[in-house]
């Protein structure tokens, strides 16, 4: 978990390399699929038993606020950690709890469209499509239920 390319990351974000910081960031990179707070303290705690889960909340908001890390928000009790900063969107699938990244290409911006309220500012734009995914999707059927239809 600690590694060159954790450090390397912490350092392009202007972030002073900890032990903790360095764990921390080294986990999201070895581990891409979106992990929780508690995913990242529950495996850290293993290797470094006196990690605190204080420790891994703040060096996450500490990576958040320095854009080194983004959060995703799917639901009131699930808030993932994502290294990929650039824009893309996610796609959620509500059954199974996989998260996946979609990419977007570079004239995606939902921060200019219409109806905004006059002199906004869009500092954010999250998008998470929400679903099952093909897995579920076949599970589902095998059960006996019908797909949604999409429009």
């Amino acid at each position: 978990m600690l590694n060159k390319a954790s450090y390397t990351a912490l350092v392009a974000h202007g972030i002073k390399p900890t032990v903790q910081r360095l764990a921390v960031m080294g986990y999201l990179l070895e581990h891409s699929g979106h992990p929780t707070a508690e995913e990242i303290y529950t495996a850290m705690n293993r290797v470094l038993p006196t990690f605190s889960k204080a420790t891994v909340y703040n060096t996450l908001g500490l990576l958040e606020e320095h854009g080194a890390v983004a959060k995703v928000f799917l639901d009131e009790r699930r808030t993932c950690y994502d290294v990929l900063t650039a824009p893309h969107a996610h796609f959620y699938c509500h059954r199974c709890g996989c998260l996946h990244d979609v990419p977007v290409d570079d004239t995606f911006s939902l921060s200019e469209v219409g109806g905004l309220p006059a002199g906004s500012q869009v500092e954010s734009v999250s998008v998470t499509y929400r679903g099952l995914c093909p897995k579920c999707q076949a599970e589902q059927q095998a059960e006996g239920h019908e797909p949604f239809a999409t429009t």
